[in-house]
């Protein structure tokens, strides 16, 4: 039963979704110290908590951050990208002003990409396995 302690619950559904998310800073620029590091985790803790989304884990180096979070089916990653990265941007550059001098052109700390890749459960191998074993009705 231990593998069923991540399974969260909504109205309708019964899920446990991961995404493994990273975020580049705009030409891999080293921007990032401790400090930044730290406030970056407390931002986008909120912004997930305002998305029913749990940010399991944060971690990061002085070009990039690593995100794992638990989200709900009704959440579009694209969307919880776009207001991570945005409103993090937004609220570094209000309180730490040394960072200016990273912020590229339109005002960019990030990279316009990402990467996300689905964490945990099964592997795909298994999963594939189990669907195949399924008795169909002849």
């Amino acid at each position: 039963m231990a593998e069923y302690q991540d399974i969260r619950t909504g109205r309708h559904c019964a899920f446990a979704l991961h995404a493994h998310l990273v975020f580049v800073t705009k030409y891999r620029h080293k921007v990032f110290g401790d400090a930044h590091l730290r406030r970056l985790e407390e931002i986008m803790r909120s912004v997930c908590e305002d998305f029913e989304t749990e940010l399991v884990e944060f971690n990061g180096e002085a070009n990039h951050v690593h995100i794992l979070v638990n989200f709900p089916p009704k959440v579009a990653i694209s969307k919880l990208v776009n207001s991570l990265k945005g409103v993090s941007s937004c609220r570094l550059r209000q309180e730490f002003p040394d960072l200016v001098r990273h912020y590229w052109r339109a005002q960019h700390l990030w990279s316009g990409s990402y990467f996300a890749g689905s964490v945990g459960g099964a592997p795909l191998s298994i999963a594939k396995q189990y669907i195949e074993q399924q008795n169909r009705p002849a």
